[in-house]
């Protein structure tokens, strides 16, 4: 059987008194954890949820997004994890091109309306017949039509076995840009999911006895494998953290032990700054139960690297991975060399090489293109086959990064390819924004590149031309911008420019834009 539930499901049947979550100081051992689990999937089905539809769930790091992430599961359904932080549109966009059938979403507050925004999209969307709402006290006013997470989790339906699933049926999709383009799913196999959360298990010697931290959220393909799933597989303690704040994570590292530590540089920059200056009384207890801490998402500044382990005294290992490929591909292992500024190596299992623009493998300390094959490569791209075609030629993943691999079969990444945006550990896509934009009565023309930031990595920078007589001001478009797009997608920067450079074809020139 290859249900990512049966994890769950063996853990609640042998060790079920141990903790499985910890939330706001409140716990739950395995053995309740699969009973609420099992309530919710009851209810899923009740609703006629069958296996291979989609079920796209919208929350932050609460106990509730694992509940239902794991129900999900157990009937054999397709999960389909939403950013907290879409718009209406983008919500509708994503529950559309998934076919997602329901979505769970995340009440939300008057910082964080997720709700409304995710009902908001559920309401343009036809296709999607349930909404189901996971009341967070704020008490606001609920649709009509809405289903009651909360109650579903105070029923006495308490059994329900896992649905059979074969190697190759689909886990869970992921959106990503994949190469070019409007964000994809990325869809992933039982067998890709369950194959890498015991891969990343292996890597960092993960034991039931062990506590990880959730800094990451959930709803990321990083945080969903790397951290909670994988301790799901071993049995451990998962501390969830619905948002960072660097007090709060030391403080919750402190008081629960925590062990296992991973997040994107920009999180790591953020606890350092905060252990410079206030945490002084949290270090020597964090130091003395923290075995390692994980680093992806983006490329870790050495300095940093270098300056947390010896504040923390303990290894960081940095590593590599995309949605595509389930997420990770490669690490520095903590029984090796560890090598600053580089990914490591592949994972067990999973293969890399670097070509050149024709496809020939370039000799070692050459630069070109990193590609993957594996166990971790997606099935394809959701209902995108000659996306998917590009993407993925035989068996082998076209990352679209430009690496260069050295003697040892370490890997650094030089360079992107493809024009997507990493901003504090988020994907955010030119097109999306300029697609968006592009709306806007006054704007001709608009490009969008990325440009460093000293805290979240790079930023969103965006050039517009606009339509003669146009009086719209960057100011005026960053607001609206703000309405429209993600918090973490918006462009801050706006510049309004007179003209864009291009081609003879009229392809925008972005890198003179840089």
């Amino acid at each position: 059987m290859y249900n990512l539930a049966t994890n769950l499901e063996r853990n609640a049947e042998f060790r079920g008194h141990d903790t499985a979550l910890i939330f706001n100081d409140e716990s739950l051992n395995y053995r309740t954890l699969n009973t609420l689990v099992n309530r919710v999937a009851n209810h899923l089905v009740a609703l006629g949820i069958q296996p291979d539809d989609k079920v796209a769930i919208s929350c932050p790091n609460t106990p509730a997004f694992v509940i239902g992430y794991y129900a999900i599961q157990k009937v054999g359904a397709v999960t389909v994890p939403l950013n907290i932080m879409l718009k209406g549109p983008e919500v509708a966009y994503h529950l559309a091109d998934s076919d997602a059938v329901a979505l769970i979403s995340f009440e939300g507050n008057c910082t964080l309306p997720s709700g409304e925004f995710c009902y908001e999209g559920f309401s343009e969307t036809p296709s999607c017949q349930h909404f189901i709402t996971i009341e967070s006290g704020a008490n606001s006013p609920l649709p009509a039509d809405a289903h009651r997470f909360n109650q579903w989790l105070e029923t006495d339906q308490d059994h329900f076995d896992a649905v059979y699933r074969h190697a190759e049926d689909t886990c869970v999709i992921l959106y990503t840009s994949g190469t070019t383009g409007r964000a994809k799913g990325a869809e992933l196999s039982q067998s890709n999911m369950l194959c890498n959360a015991q891969a990343c298990q292996a890597l960092t010697n993960q034991k039931g006895t062990d506590v990880s931290i959730a800094i990451l959220p959930l709803f990321h393909t990083f945080g969903q494998s790397l951290i909670m799933n994988t301790s799901i597989l071993a049995g451990s303690a998962l501390v969830l953290i619905p948002r960072f704040v660097p007090k709060n994570v030391m403080q919750q590292m402190q008081k629960h032990k925590v062990t296992h530590l991973a997040g994107v540089p920009t999180m790591f920059i953020g606890l350092l700054a905060f252990a410079e200056k206030h945490g002084a009384e949290y270090i020597d207890d964090i130091a003395a139960n923290l075995k390692v801490a994980i680093s992806g998402g983006a490329s870790m500044p050495v300095e940093i690297l270098k300056q947390f382990e010896t504040k923390l005294n303990v290894p960081v290992i940095e590593g590599y991975g995309l949605s595509e490929s389930s997420p990770v591909a490669a690490f520095n292992h903590l029984e090796y060399e560890r090598k600053p500024g580089s990914i490591g190596q592949p994972l067990p299992g999973v293969t890399m090489k670097v070509v050149d623009d024709k496809g020939r493998e370039v000799p070692r300390g050459k630069e070109g293109e990193l590609l993957i094959r594996g166990h971790n490569v997606m099935k394809g791209y959701y209902k995108k086959p000659e996306e998917t075609a590009v993407t993925v030629v035989d068996g082998w993943l076209h990352t679209g990064d430009i690496v260069r691999m050295d003697e040892d079969g370490y890997v650094f990444v030089v360079d992107r390819l493809k024009e997507v945006i990493i901003r504090g550990g988020f994907n955010i896509y030119p097109r999306d924004i300029e697609e968006t934009f592009m709306t806007h009565p006054d704007v001709h023309m608009v490009a969008v590149i990325g440009i460093p930031h000293k805290t979240y990595g790079e930023e969103a920078k965006a050039f517009v031309l606009l339509k003669d007589g146009a009086q719209t001001t960057a100011k005026e478009l960053v607001t609206w911008g703000k309405a429209r797009l993600a918090d973490y997608k918006y462009p801050r920067l706006i510049d309004i420019v007179t003209d864009l450079p291009m081609t003879a074809t009229g392809k925008i020139l972005k890198r003179l834009l840089k």
